[in-house]
């Protein structure tokens, strides 16, 4: 089943009709209520120049649909087909960036899942998504502003002795070649030093963010109503991903495992079309909404 984004009857009337760049993209986004392999098969070769996902992590969350619980050689197996079709939809100078977390007691998921990719891609960056960090004064010394400790981001408890709380993911990425140009700057940040700019001969205050990214989620209050996804990034994750490769170099953007859309969302809000799969029709009706809401008005 293919949920249709949008129509041209409703983008006429739209708030961001004057932008003919995102009406385009979203014109042109597919939602696919499908098993991701069965669907990127039908896809033509090299035709997604950047893939974003973040598959289920086989450690027992509960999905509406999807189990979670499968043997870990069945996972792995499964995980590598998966890379082996992203691998021939994606075009040769295309990035694939793979969301992995796990739990206390599994820690070794995301990187079992990274070593299936081995022998599909080059491991080119591997990104640290901070979710909740704590910064005490008197570490930051003389660069910082701060006058008492602080706490931002939102950490989930862990009730134990044993672990200590989960407050990062893994962004792998992975290329074909493992020298993919990026577009660093675009997800650069300020210098602290400012003196830097001049000694480091640079025209802008603007420096390479590096490979740890603090994103976090909005305040939920009822993840009932606020989460109806149980495992799912926040938009800006995707957004950062898209524009390190070089947003004027993506015409498609690919998520295997759509979710709730928040690629599709941060694919669009760029003016870049999305392919999106998802065995739950529930998460691809909830997408659709989700984008003819912020894009539509409706």
């Amino acid at each position: 089943m293919q949920q249709d984004i949008g129509d041209r009857d409703k983008m006429e009337k739209r708030p961001y009709a004057e932008n003919r760049k995102i009406a385009k993209a979203l014109l042109n986004t597919r939602i696919w209520n499908s098993d991701c392999i069965i669907g990127m098969k039908k896809l033509r070769p090299k035709s997604v120049d950047v893939v974003i996902t973040s598959p289920p992590y086989n450690i027992g969350t509960q999905y509406k649909t999807y189990k979670d619980n499968i043997g870990r050689s069945d996972y792995l197996s499964w995980m590598k087909e998966v890379g082996s079709q992203i691998k021939r939809v994606m075009n040769d100078d295309g990035s694939f960036f793979l969301n992995m977390g796990s739990k206390p007691t599994d820690p070794w998921v995301p990187w079992e899942v990274a070593m299936q990719m081995r022998e599909i891609f080059s491991l080119q960056n591997v990104i640290i998504w901070v979710k909740s960090i704590s910064i005490s004064r008197n570490d930051v010394g003389n660069y910082g502003k701060i006058t008492d400790d602080i706490s931002v981001g939102h950490l989930k408890p862990i009730n134990s002795n044993t672990y200590l709380g989960k407050n990062h993911e893994y962004i792998f990425h992975f290329t074909k070649s493992g020298h993919l140009n990026l577009d660093k700057l675009s997800v650069g940040t300020k210098y602290q030093d400012k003196s830097n700019i001049k000694r480091f001969h640079k025209e802008k205050d603007l420096r390479d963010r590096g490979d740890v990214w603090f994103i976090p989620y909005k305040t939920i209050r009822s993840s009932g109503q606020e989460r109806p996804h149980p495992a799912s990034f926040p938009p800006k994750l995707p957004e950062m991903c898209i524009k390190l490769h070089g947003v004027e170099r993506v015409k498609t953007v690919l998520d295997p495992f759509m979710g709730i859309g928040n690629t599709a969302i941060a694919s669009v809000s760029l003016g870049i079309k999305c392919i999106g799969f998802d065995i739950d029709n529930y998460y691809c009706e909830y997408t659709e909404k989700r984008l003819n809401e912020i894009f539509t008005g409706n």
